[in-house]
Order: C-alpha cells, then sequence, then structure tokens
C-alpha cells in the first residue's frame, strides 16, 4: 500500500462546477447557500458557455458536475457530452443516489470516469436522520445499477460527530458495493446546514485514532483512498491551494470561489459576467490567502475557529491544513 499526501500543483486544475442548487435533499450539513450561490438553473446554452472559459486548459482541467443535485438537471447528458467534446481530462457527476432523469440510460460509461455517491450512514437510521428518508436505500440501489451498467463509482463520507461512531464499520459496508475511490470529508459550518456548532466538528484526537486507520482497512479492499490531512504540527509547512494549485467553485449566479469555507460570503475571487471570468475588487478571498499565521489556515481561523486549541500561553497547540490538501492511499 502507498500512502502519500497529494501535492497542489498550477499543472493541473480542478472545476466544481454547480448546475444548479436544487435538490430533492435538506441534508443537515448542506453547505448550499442560496442567498449567496443563486437558486437559478442553468440553461445548457449558459453552461456551454462557461465550460468553454476553461476549454484552453480543458486537457489539465478535472471537471465534477455538482448541485444542488445536478442529476435534477434536465440537460445533465448533453452538459457532459458537450465537455467530452471539449477534451475535459476527467469528469465526475456528484450524486445523492436518486439519479434522476434516467441519466444512467441517457450516458454511457466511456463518457465519464466517476459517478460520486454520497452516504453519511453505515446504517440506514443514522445516514437517513442525516440526509432524509429513503436516502440509504436510493444510495444502495444507485451504486448497484450503476456497476451493472459498467460506470466507474466512488462514494463520499462526510465526517461529522452525528456518524463518526459508524466509521469502524465502512470497511465491510463498501467490501462488496464495486466501488473504486473512497472519498472521507470533514464536516464544514456553512451553508443552510443545520450542523451549525463547532460541537459538531470531530476532535482532532478522535480524527486521529480513526481516519487513517479506517483508510487503510478500505484501501486494503483495493480501493483508493482519498481523506483530508486536517490538522499538521507546528513543524509541518502549511500551504494554501490558493496560493499554488488551480480549484474553481462555480455557482449557478456566477460567483466563483477559490476556497470553499469562503462560499457563505461575498468575498469571491471572480464573477462570470457576459461569459467572461472577471476578478472582483479588493476586498475578496484572495486578499487573505498570503497571510501567515501560527494557526495555518486563515479561512478556518476567521469561520470555524471551534476546531482550534490553545496553550495557557495563548499559542495554538497544531495547525489546521488547507482544506483542499489530501491524504491518498493506493492500495
Amino acid at each position: 500500500m502507498k500512502k502519500q499526501t497529494v501535492a497542489f500543483s498550477r499543472q493541473s486544475t480542478n472545476l466544481f462546477f454547480h448546475i444548479l442548487t436544487r435538490c430533492n435533499l435538506r441534508c443537515a450539513h448542506c453547505y448550499i447557500n442560496r442567498d449567496q450561490h443563486g437558486s437559478n438553473t442553468l440553461s445548457l446554452e449558459t453552461i456551454r458557455e462557461w465550460l468553454g472559459i476553461f476549454a484552453s486548459k480543458a486537457k489539465d482541467t478535472n471537471l465534477i458536475f455538482l448541485g444542488g443535485e445536478p442529476t435534477l438537471h434536465p440537460d445533465l447528458a448533453s452538459a457532459v457530452s458537450m465537455a467530452g467534446s471539449m477534451g475535459f481530462k476527467s469528469i465526475t457527476i456528484d450524486t445523492n443516489g436518486f439519479l434522476f432523469h434516467n441519466i444512467l440510460d441517457n450516458i454511457t460509461p466511456d463518457q465519464i470516469d466517476f459517478f460520486s455517491f454520497s452516504l453519511d450512514g453505515v446504517s440506514k437510521g443514522i445516514n437517513d436522520a442525516i440526509r432524509g428518508e429513503g436516502c440509504f436505500d436510493a444510495v444502495m440501489s444507485g451504486i448497484g445499477n450503476a456497476v451493472k451498467k459498467g460506470f466507474s463509482c466512488s462514494m463520499i463520507y462526510t465526517v461529522s460527530e452525528k456518524n463518526i461512531h459508524e466509521v469502524s464499520k465502512l470497511p465491510e459496508l463498501v467490501k462488496d458495493l464495486g466501488i473504486s475511490r473512497f472519498f472521507i470529508q470533514v464536516v464544514g459550518l456553512r451553508g443552510e446546514s443545520e450542523i451549525t456548532d463547532a460541537k459538531h466538528q470531530v476532535s482532532k484526537s478522535i480524527w486521529q485514532d480513526i481516519i487513517p486507520k479506517t483508510a487503510e482497512q478500505i484501501a486494503e479492499q483495493g480501493i483508493i483512498v482519498t481523506y483530508p490531512k486536517v490538522f499538521l504540527t507546528h513543524e509541518d509547512p502549511f500551504e494554501c491551494a490558493a496560493n499554488v494549485a488551480n480549484n474553481y467553485f462555480i455557482f449557478p449566479n456566477g460567483r466563483v470561489y477559490q476556497c470553499p469555507l469562503c462560499e457563505d460570503f461575498p468575498f469571491h475571487s471572480y464573477e462570470i459576467i457576459d461569459n467572461v471570468l472577471t476578478p472582483r475588487p479588493k476586498i475578496n478571498e484572495t486578499n487573505f490567502f498570503s497571510l501567515q499565521i501560527p494557526e495555518g489556515c486563515v479561512m478556518n481561523k476567521l469561520i470555524q475557529p471551534g476546531n482550534l486549541s490553545y496553550d495557557d500561553n495563548g499559542f495554538p497547540r497544531y495547525k489546521i491544513a488547507c482544506c483542499m490538501l489530501k491524504e491518498e492511499l493506493q492500495p
């Protein structure tokens, strides 16, 4: 098994494209904020124009279609086809598993690299308490149907105090699902989330006791596992992805962020105006990225400081890594 920290690189771009914010669910940790992101559904023509902004670097760009629930978009299949014709490096659809508009019948496995399914509980009771009634069955059924049709599938599990006690059961759950990648995420205190108190974030000791070990057990089954590094020692170097990589988080109202922690605020780096990616005037998120503080991530310190801890002299006991910094286990 090979473990590595995924290095930030200007040579590769990640394009997180929210083509709508509408969803059939109301997940407890939803990061969408319609007041800040818009409630409109992008037209197919707008999707084409906005993808075109990044087409010149498509061969180096990983494209992820998001919502809301992206399969609710009636033209998602056409959008996938357009992205394919532009030559994007990879195409992923993130989904809650309900797979609307017969999406499995309207695209083929050679058109996308992954369907990525969200699940937040090993048991139906825990998952559906977080995501909504019927979600567990929908995800299990959706993965099964997608695998049968030949699609490559991955799973995303967002860790919080609500479901950390089930994480150790994940290796058994995923054993026979047929997925090839597994992503662990840490809950964020943002968006239309019902989880707004820092107590729902997992402590450093619990995270480090449970997550790496579980990730190894999943990877032993031949599944690539990716999870955020989260906690750094004072000897570990801190890097902000926005300074050394290209990540764009696009929302239907035209806002484009570089840091997902900023998405609740009008701090976006860019705005798409008349189909042109336009830098925003100061002050925006870019003005924070170069700041150096002993806590590590400036945006974490400003927006969700509850996962920090200080000694008796007021000095942080550890640093918080950039939320885009990942550990990866290759079986």
